[in-house]
């Protein structure tokens, strides 16, 4: 009889790093729920951008109301991935409201995003307006491919 062993995510740095961008783009589809799951699984934690090229560089945009960006976000980067990082905080007067309907989620987001080769983090930049968090990534232009060397054949 033979046995199926599970390898863990972080196993394999290069599959490790593909399973979470799968499973982030998986959970950013609409009508995300998989069979047999909950509407509120906790797949739900993820953070909505928009990401373009501005010229040389690369934006991304993050939708974060309700956020104080000076307490409750972190953009980290480590092995050419962005990762941000969000809480909403619950407010303390929740409890005596009497809601009718209670939407808004509350508690700890996530987005990793790959960066573009050979970025240098020291140059990324962060601005916070209007709910919308910015991320400026300088994109540095492709090197130049070396001309080819012609290399002669010698007969004897």
């Amino acid at each position: 009889m033979s046995t199926l062993s599970r390898r863990e995510r972080g196993d394999v740095a290069p599959l490790g790093r593909m399973d979470k961008l799968f499973d982030e783009w998986f959970r950013s589809l609409p009508m995300r729920r998989p069979f047999s799951m909950p509407w509120d699984w906790s797949g739900e934690d993820l953070i909505r951008v928009d990401e373009y090229r501005d010229g040389d560089t690369q934006v991304i945009k993050a939708e974060l109301p309700g956020i104080d960006p000076a307490e409750d976000v972190e953009i980290t980067v480590v092995d050419g991935m962005l990762r941000i990082k969000a809480e909403r905080r619950i407010e303390q007067d929740r409890e005596d409201k009497g809601y009718t309907r209670h939407e808004i989620r509350y508690g700890a987001m996530t987005r990793t995003l790959p960066l573009p080769q050979n970025v240098a983090e020291a140059d990324i930049s962060a601005s916070y307006d209007n709910g919308i968090l910015e991320i400026r990534v300088p994109v540095p232009a492709a090197p130049e491919a070396p001309a080819p060397i012609t290399i002669p054949v010698a007969t004897s």
